[in-house]
């Protein structure tokens, strides 16, 4: 264990000189921010829009923003130290790959979630001064949380790509490959399923396919008990899921939990 958190310091305080924190925040502040108060422009008012509209617009915000952030911050976590040759001199430590990973992992996590947490709990603050609802500190705790599982799982998902490849330059490409499949064409797949296919899919249907990306998961987890007429699209026919709130917590741990173990079996068996 002690191997793990000194990998994991080290990493956390590599993200702090190269500011990654510091900047990652202020973006996330900044924009959560400006849609607490501005999150009504698009129904023609101006000032703070209610909480369902407002979690919606962040949501919407988180899912793109998040994931981008957690594969750029993770994608040459291993092929870009095996090019400087760090890789192996790392390795002749008394630390094994698995200590390697996790504490790379708990770092580069680390960041990820303290600038989540600081990020949009600036939002969750502006609100609670704003209108005073103790209903605000659950909605935006569940929201919190489940973006930071969000970054987490394609952290993970960037540590496979890290380790699948060879160069740094592939790593970056398929990094942004990932982000797109998963962000924005997984979403017009399923509408194009919704409206291409004769006979329609159920809404069980549909909702297992939303299961096989993270991001939907996390739509459908901060947006299953929102006022359904701030949704549309596939969210608005899925939303009404039989999964309950729990379980899509725990699809979207297993979100985390999978691509790490896998990424783990990889380098075990990784020739440097």
């Amino acid at each position: 264990m002690r191997q793990i958190l000194t990998v994991a310091s080290k990493e956390f305080h590599d993200g702090l000189r190269n500011r990654w924190l510091i900047s990652i925040t202020i973006i996330f502040a900044i924009l959560s921010i400006g849609l607490t108060y501005f999150g009504g422009v698009a129904s023609g008012s101006i000032g703070i829009a209610s909480l369902s509209t407002t979690v919606a617009s962040l949501a919407s915000l988180a899912v793109l923003l998040i994931p981008l952030i957690a594969l750029l911050l993770s994608y040459d976590s291993f092929v870009g130290e095996q090019e400087s040759g760090t890789l192996l001199l790392l390795l002749t430590y008394p630390l094994n790959t698995t200590q390697l990973l996790l504490g790379k992992f708990l770092g580069q996590g680390g960041i990820i979630a303290l600038a989540t947490i600081l990020g949009f709990g600036s939002s969750a603050l502006v609100l609670y001064f704003q209108l005073n609802d103790n209903e605000i500190i659950k909605v935006f705790s569940i929201f919190i949380t489940s973006a930071v599982l969000l970054g987490l799982s394609f952290t993970a998902i960037a540590y496979l790509i890290s380790l699948l490849v060879t160069e740094k330059s592939k790593a970056a490409g398929f990094a942004l490959i990932i982000w797109f499949l998963f962000t924005l064409a997984f979403d017009l797949a399923l509408l194009a399923l919704l409206v291409g296919v004769e006979q329609g899919i159920s809404q069980q249907g549909l909702t297992q396919l939303m299961m096989l990306s993270p991001a939907d998961i996390f739509r459908l987890v901060n947006l299953s008990g929102l006022d359904s007429s701030d949704i549309n699209g596939a969210l608005a026919i899925a939303i009404k899921s039989s999964l309950s709130q729990v379980q899509l917590f725990a699809i979207l741990t297993a979100w985390v939990v999978l691509p790490l173990t896998i990424a783990n079996i990889i380098f075990k068996k990784k020739k440097l």
